[in-house]
């Protein structure tokens, strides 16, 4: 049987903090930014936690292994 492979997309988008939890960037910081406001902007550059519900289905995408 071959060997299960984690996916790309995940492993380029995800990461796991030493806790547990799953860390992603937030989205509307890429193009157009002239037009967003600052408050947009700025909350934006932080990061985000993925909600209780999706990490388990995340974890098996991500750490296939």
């Amino acid at each position: 049987m071959p060997k299960m492979k984690s996916s790309s997309a995940a492993k380029k988008r995800l990461r796991v903090t030493a806790s547990g939890k799953i860390k992603y960037n937030k989205i509307n910081k890429r193009h157009i930014l002239n037009k967003k406001s600052r408050k947009v902007k700025r909350k934006a550059r932080q990061g985000q936690y993925l909600g209780s519900k999706k990490v388990e289905k995340t974890m098996t995408t991500l750490l296939q292994a």
